[in-house]
């Protein structure tokens, strides 16, 4: 089974690409550390890093932004330079820093759904996408654009 968190990627690169965006890696990773998702926003040719953290309810830091200290920014714009030293082509491009804040929920297992071929069924609406998979509900709690900026 894939990871829950895994499965909150999928949700906000399918909405990404459902919004317009093209979606050029998930789970980048160098020696520094990993993005979540790098994509390109097609109508302003920006450069998007996002964060992605995926929590169930009563978790400890409020939704997930509480992991994103300096610290962690630092890592992730750390990543991000060796991403674009990487791909020169991209050095041009405007970045900017996201943050998705995912919940996360297990359903009762009645509720398994199975219904296309990666065995998802995604609905996309722009104010709260949703995700189902077996028996795990996920909803994009809050999307951030330019959470931090370096």
């Amino acid at each position: 089974m894939q990871q829950i968190g895994e499965l909150g990627e999928k949700l906000i690169a399918l909405w990404l690409e459902y919004n317009g965006y093209e979606i050029l890696h998930q789970r980048w990773r160098c020696r520094w550390g990993e993005i979540d998702l790098i994509a390109r926003e097609k109508s302003t040719d920006t450069l998007i890093f996002v964060e992605v953290k995926t929590r169930s309810k009563g978790n400890w830091d409020d939704d997930g932004i509480l992991a994103i200290n300096s610290q962690k920014q630092q890592k992730i714009a750390k990543t991000a330079a060796i991403f674009l030293a990487q791909n020169p082509r991209l050095a041009d491009c405007y970045c900017r820093f996201d943050v998705a804040l995912v919940s996360y929920q297990q359903l009762d297992a009645r509720s398994n759904v199975v219904l296309d071929n990666n065995n998802y069924n995604c609905q996309l609406e722009k104010e709260k996408p949703t995700l189902r998979y077996k028996q795990h509900q996920l909803v994009l709690k809050d999307y951030l654009k330019s959470a931090f900026d370096f």
